[in-house]
């Protein structure tokens, strides 16, 4: 493929030069350790590392040429193509040299605060239930055609999406689920890509460490609506229950699927049965009734359900066929999972680190009945501040007892990360510990606990690691309440 192919559709600062429009390309990367001969660099300004620093080192390796969003340095020994914007460039172009993709299988995207990941497990549930070959993308690890492979961002760059869909392409996959942050929608690393169905679950307190205001978080996510370069996707599956969601500005000729419990729902949960053992209840839309079992667990579970229905229904999957992918799926890893090593009391991981989602977990937990809820909370270092007191609130308001520990400090000081989030604790009358060692506040939370009680670890959920101001260490919530309760003497028999 030449340049001129692989630039079509790209803004550039000046038009090629003839001697390089016809020159054939032999791949394309942002990091110079994985150039060859013939590619084509891209160097992006980033907020830690400046990939132009890397530009001598990448034609050193075959480099050609390089593109930038910035001039060429003095004396640079390569073609240098300057863009109008960097990562839409690396978006396209990578479409073009992959042969598009994106237009070859069914793409869905799930963006929204909480519930993503869970509601993606589901909708590959059921697009696998129905015989596709699939992809999804998303916080806790990607999957492509049945295999797992480690998850870096919830949403990779432009360029490692359009490899990954051309590899599902050519194994015969014909449909990708992948959680769509809104960080990916800003910095344009799903620029250009055509969706066949956009899912919204509900916008709440996050991220504004990066985005600043709600307006600025909410018009992020509005992008995946509109297109972000590329037609607007055919459909919309959106939470009528979330006010963010009303607010959205779906293009004329999107068919959209309203999801939730009122009367303004067109795809309705009727007739509830929540428990121990899962989910039960009647999916409505319209004149279409069926039933659905999952062994999911709570309100918050019933939602990311019903998304997953719409997602099925707008590829015409058969509602026997969404039923059967919704009960296949028995749980998604760190969302409201169980660590059962035979104690009395019941202990789940969840990865819920908003004020929102932490209400929602505590909802689920209150839903099953227990004698207590314990929480276990810490808020993360190098992001939103004013969260940090939310959190504190959310979890005193709704919990009997609460532990207030160190999440992901970074580059804080624990104690001060902490410290905000007390100051929301104490605006509530509730029995509570601090103590900044995450394993030593696990072991009071478990210590804590009596028969019939609930603890939930919150803030972590599928993460094995915890990363520290100066290192980054091995650190699962699971492994250790294991571990822990397994040194009180308990141990499951079966």
């Amino acid at each position: 493929m030449t340049l001129s192919e692989i630039f079509s559709g790209v803004v550039l600062q000046q038009p090629l030069a003839p001697e390089l429009a016809h020159l054939a390309i032999s791949g394309l990367d942002y990091d110079s350790r994985r150039v060859a001969e013939g590619f084509l660099f891209f160097a992006f300004a980033g907020s830690r590392v400046d990939g132009r620093q890397f530009a001598l080192d990448a034609v050193a390796r075959g480099a050609f040429a390089v593109a930038s969003e910035a001039e060429a340095p003095a004396g640079f020994p390569a073609p240098w193509i300057q863009l109008v914007h960097g990562r839409h460039a690396l978006a396209l172009a990578s479409r073009n040299f992959y042969n598009k993709p994106d237009e070859r299988i069914g793409l869905t995207g799930i963006t929204g605060t909480n519930g993503k990941t869970t509601t993606g497990y589901l909708v590959d549930s059921v697009l696998r239930a129905a015989g596709n070959i699939t992809a999804l993308i998303g916080t806790i690890e990607y999957h492509l055609a049945g295999r797992v492979l480690p998850a870096a961002n919830t949403t990779p760059e432009s360029l490692e999406l359009v490899r990954l869909f051309a590899k599902l392409a050519e194994e015969g996959g014909k449909s990708a689920t992948m959680e769509v942050s809104s960080h990916a929608l800003a910095l344009g690393r799903v620029y250009g890509l055509h969706f066949h169905t956009a899912v919204f679950t509900n916008l709440t307190r996050d991220h504004l460490d990066f985005h600043g205001t709600m307006d600025a978080y909410f018009a992020a996510k509005q992008m995946l609506f509109a297109g972000a370069g590329a037609p607007a996707p055919p459909y919309a599956v959106l939470n009528r229950d979330d006010e963010y969601a009303k607010r959205i500005q779906v293009p004329a000729g999107t068919e959209i699927y309203w999801y939730g419990f009122g009367p303004e729902a067109n795809l309705r949960a009727r007739h509830i049965s929540s428990g121990f053992q899962g989910l039960r209840f009647e999916v409505q839309s319209g004149k279409l009734r069926f039933a659905v079992e999952s062994p999911l667990i709570g309100k918050i579970n019933v939602y990311n359900i019903l998304a997953a229905c719409g997602a099925g229904l707008s590829y015409g999957i058969a509602p026997e066929t969404i039923a059967r992918g919704i009960a296949s799926l028995q749980a998604v890893p760190g969302r409201f999972e169980r660590v059962d090593e035979g104690q009395p009391f019941v202990v789940v991981v969840d990865y819920a680190h908003t004020d929102d989602a932490l209400r929602n977990v505590i909802a689920v937990a209150r839903g099953l009945n227990p004698k207590r809820v314990i929480t276990l909370f810490g808020c993360g270092g190098d992001r939103d501040r004013s969260k940090r007191p939310l959190m504190g609130q959310a979890a005193a308001e709704a919990s009997d007892f609460v532990v207030l520990t160190s999440d992901n400090p970074r580059s804080e000081d624990p104690l001060a990360i902490m410290n905000d989030a007390l100051v929301g604790i104490r605006r509530k009358d509730v029995a509570h510990v601090v103590e900044p060692d995450r394993s030593a506040a696990i072991d009071r939370a478990l210590k804590e606990a009596r028969e019939g009680d609930i603890v939930i670890l919150a803030g972590k959920g599928h993460e094995t690691y915890q990363v520290l101001k100066d290192k980054t260490i091995p650190f699962d919530d699971r492994m250790v309440a294991r571990e822990l309760l397994r040194g009180y003497g308990y141990h499951k028999t079966s």
